[in-house]
């Protein structure tokens, strides 16, 4: 075998080594993210912010999410529909920048606190596991 072949495959090896670890750690941090909110009785309290801020069913809502979160990291961390659960995940993350992130500045410690610097860090990792695995519009809702 070539070096060049073998530098290939080794190369495309380690990328997907990767890639499945960001899967697995992103998966398990909005798993905690979701099970903490169910654990310590959040959900009410989360809709309840939901409903203050417009959305109808604020309670119904949270209660989506939440589960979403439980259900979503799960599948997300085994591998199965990979970019439309990272795209939904995505954009739960840009929801939570533009209706509580975003006063608090960018910072989430230091010169700041509660800011959007982890959700934006959080998001980018779901788009490069969506565009990852994306094998086009047609196969979207496929397993990987």
């Amino acid at each position: 075998m070539k070096a060049e072949k073998l530098m290939s495959i080794l190369l495309t090896s380690k990328q997907q080594h990767a890639i499945v670890i960001l899967r697995i750690v992103v998966s398990v941090l909005m798993f905690i993210h979701g099970f903490v909110r169910v654990y310590y009785g959040g959900v009410s309290p989360f809709g309840g912010f939901l409903s203050s801020v417009s959305f109808p069913f604020g309670v119904a809502i949270a209660w989506g999410i939440t589960i979403f979160e439980l259900i979503g990291s799960v599948l997300l961390s085994i591998g199965l529909f990979v970019t439309p659960i990272a795209m939904i995940f995505a954009f739960e993350l840009l929801m939570g920048i533009v209706l509580v992130h975003s006063k608090a500045g960018w910072f989430v410690v230091g010169l700041g606190r509660n800011g959007m610097e982890y959700s934006v860090l959080l998001i980018t990792i779901m788009l490069a596991l969506a565009y990852s695995h994306f094998n086009g519009l047609r196969n979207l809702f496929s397993r990987n």
